[in-house]
């Protein structure tokens, strides 16, 4: 049966202003899709790229990836979930910013009790990132110290937390002093205030001039060198986002003269691309959130309809955390 929401669409890559919450229909779910009534959805960098078309998409489309809610309906070929169920995605097509949509259902997982849909839409995306990340992308151990950009961010603060939990010295970055305690008060062993302080020599300084095996830069183009200086030989660059602008006309030679370097440009799908993995990257991380071990920091929270402004705030550097949209 489809019912009617309101939901953001754009019509032309822009700024904020190109937002527009408007009313749309919600079909009934095709046979492998559930229909969600939406509790909480998570902001991410991502839908930024999306809305200027850094990340390019067939206008006009919605925005967003991760939200949680209740399932009002169930396709014919669904199995593992039934109307009632608290659920929660982090990855989807593209379209979470409204109040009742369609998902496929291998994408969407149950949220455990004692786990509200306000912290489960604040860390789906950016905890699962943080599990391939620090999980699959390089394996950590527990014995590391390593570089973490964007500390006090939406995805560093559960890295902060979650290399506490492993045993793993993180080193983070920030752009304040109040964003650096954020961040140690969270897990990093230490933050450089990137704004004062030269962030490769005080890396070398913090290590004894070993420097780090693993970089994890959201960043992107500002810290593209200042990340390759940070790495021992045959370290691993992790260049998972693009927060200053992508990086580009990178010369392979350069990985070779700072000490035969490794790079990749990894993307949560590649890590979740079936129903049986994500389970089992989301079962690690609300596990942790139930010990105790990981609490999502919800520092900001906005109606759907002011979507621009929670975006602007986001790309200003003037939110910590993660940011949702509640919608009750």
């Amino acid at each position: 049966m489809e019912s009617q929401t309101k939901a953001i669409r754009i019509e032309q890559n822009g700024g904020p202003e190109v937002l527009k919450l408007v009313t749309v229909t919600v079909p009934a779910p095709e046979k492998n899709e559930v229909t969600i009534e939406q509790k909480a959805i998570g902001l991410n960098f991502t839908d930024v790229y999306c809305r200027t078309g850094l990340y390019p998409r067939p206008l006009p489309h919605g925005l967003g990836f991760e939200a949680s809610g209740v399932v009002k309906a169930v396709g014919a070929e669904v199995r593992h979930l039934k109307v009632g169920d608290r659920v929660a995605y982090g990855q989807s097509p593209i379209g979470a910013y409204a109040e009742i949509r369609n998902v496929p259902g291998h994408q969407v997982v149950k949220i455990p009790d004692g786990v509200s849909f306000e912290q489960a839409a604040a860390i789906m995306l950016k905890g699962l990132t943080a599990q391939y990340l620090l999980r699959q992308t390089y394996r950590l151990q527990g014995d590391e110290t390593i570089l973490f950009h964007a500390a006090a961010g939406g995805v560093g603060l559960i890295a902060c937390q979650w290399a506490r939990a492993l045993g793993v010295k993180l080193i983070g970055t920030a752009s304040s002093p109040e964003k650096a305690t954020l961040a140690k008060a969270h897990g990093a062993w230490e933050v450089i205030d990137y704004t004062r302080e030269n962030v490769a020599d005080r890396v070398s300084e913090l290590t004894g001039g070993k420097k780090v095996p693993v970089v994890y830069d959201s960043v992107g183009k500002d810290t593209w060198l200042t990340s390759l200086d940070c790495l021992q030989p045959r370290g691993l660059m992790v260049s998972f986002g693009n927060a200053s602008g992508p990086v580009q006309g990178v010369n392979l030679g350069i990985l070779a003269s700072k000490g035969s370097l490794y790079v990749t440009r990894p993307v949560l799908g590649a890590y979740v691309p079936t129903y049986e993995k994500l389970k089992q990257a989301s079962d690690e991380l609300f596990g942790l959130v139930l010990e105790k071990k990981i609490t999502p920091i919800i520092g900001q929270r906005f109606a759907l309809k002011d979507a621009g402004a929670a975006q602007t705030a986001l790309v200003e550097r003037k939110t910590t955390g993660s940011t949702i949209f509640t919608l009750g």
